[in-house]
């Protein structure tokens, strides 16, 4: 059965993203590091893919991935061309964007959710090779994005965006690692909560002596987002509860958990276009972003915008993973399925996986051969490099930063 407290998470780091562009509100980046936790779950899904099958699982998260996408690019596309977008072969890039797509001014902020897609697709494509040095020198590798984020911070090495993400990002997916291993939860308490204090501390220092245009938004800070966002993971699945009981006993509750986590990619891509087409259509109206009511009216209406475009477009999820094409997920037919949830989802608890070899403090499953139907989970669950969307209402100075992205 699926390990629901991960369910749990991978909602709430969707609806805070949401939330997030909506209001444009920088503490919500410190209390839910919401990207940083779904590169995590999504390394943790991508070990239990590796151990089933080797680099095989490649190919099926990118089939899972890339039909969204398509969808998306299928609207937008055209309608840049059309509104002035230039026609090159970089439009290839929605089909595979191996680096950012372009877009015109608009489908730039619209479509800036589209680098996490980016270093997505980057990570999954290293995971074959960072998996088996992960098997052989567990700490060594769970060390080394984060040690070349300091040489970059600091001015050491002057590297590329695309190492300065696998800095920024790749050490939340490592962690997934680790906790597909089990080497989270086995941690001592006296380890893990050291650990993590002392990444908290040093990142939250570096957020104060080093604050961005936003403020204390972690987006702004490379450095310290990594750091903060380690220790959060470091707590939040490391000392995780093993399930989540309340959550069956309340139907509306549940069901809404499986409809967030088998629609991610959809909420995820179709958010933030609707987030800036609202903002001036509100405007008009009064409905003012420092406003409390006129932030209400404005999170209701995307959350009630995307939920249509879910129920029209979601069911792509479904062909992508294979599996039977819902209107709304989560139906009483769903019992009499198998489930097809990777490893370290069907287990009791996160870090239950089958015997295997001890390497260092990692315990590696082994390999399976038989062949297993492909998980149900999409990964994604929110642009300069490695950052979310700046929500549109904020000053023209963020729009900016984005606008790569």
């Amino acid at each position: 059965m699926r390990n629901r407290y991960l369910d749990l998470l991978r909602f709430l780091a969707i609806v805070r993203v949401v939330v997030y562009h909506v209001t444009g509100w920088a503490t919500l980046t410190l209390v839910f590091p919401a990207m940083s936790v779904m590169f995590a779950l999504a390394g943790s899904l991508m070990a239990a893919s590796l151990t089933r099958s080797g680099p095989a699982a490649v190919g099926r998260r990118l089939r899972r991935l890339l039909p969204s996408l398509w969808v998306l690019a299928v609207v937008f596309v055209p309608a840049m061309l059309l509104s002035g977008m230039p026609l090159s072969p970089r439009v290839l890039l929605w089909l595979f964007p191996i680096a950012d797509p372009p877009a015109n001014n608009w489908g730039a902020l619209a479509l800036s959710i589209i680098w996490y897609l980016r270093d997505y697709l980057w990570f999954v494509l290293a995971s074959p090779v960072a998996f088996w040095l992960f098997r052989r020198a567990p700490l060594p590798t769970l060390l080394a994005p984060y040690l070349l984020l300091v040489a970059i911070e600091v001015g050491i090495y002057p590297a590329p965006p695309v190492l300065r993400e696998f800095g920024l990002y790749f050490g939340a997916w490592m962690l997934g690692f680790a906790h597909h291993a089990g080497m989270l939860r086995r941690l001592a308490g006296r380890v893990l909560y050291p650990v993590a204090l002392v990444l908290a501390v040093s990142g939250g220092a570096w957020i104060v002596a080093h604050p961005g245009p936003r403020g204390y938004d972690l987006n702004d800070n490379h450095l310290g987002n990594a750091l903060w966002s380690a220790a959060f993971i470091l707590i939040v699945l490391g000392r995780g509860p093993a399930g989540v009981a309340w959550l069956g006993r309340s139907r509306l509750a549940d069901r809404a958990v499986t409809v967030v986590n088998r629609r991610a990619l959809t909420i995820y891509l179709w958010h933030m276009p609707f987030v800036v087409a609202l903002t001036p259509l509100v405007d008009v109206v009064g409905w003012s972003h420092q406003d409390p009511v006129g932030l209400a009216i404005r999170v209701v209406l995307v959350f009630a915008l995307v939920g249509l475009v879910t129920l029209a477009i979601g069911w792509v999820e479904d062909v992508a993973a294979r599996r039977r094409p819902e209107l709304i997920p989560g139906g009483p037919a769903e019992a009499t399925e198998p489930a097809d949830q990777p490893d370290a989802e069907r287990c009791g608890r996160p870090d239950e996986q089958p015997a295997g070899v001890t390497l260092g403090r990692a315990v590696v499953p082994p390999q399976r051969t038989r062949a297993v139907v492909p998980p149900h989970g999409v990964e994604a669950v929110v642009p300069s490099y490695g950052a979310e969307a700046v929500p549109p209402q904020r000053s023209e100075a963020a729009r900016s930063d984005v606008s790569a992205g």
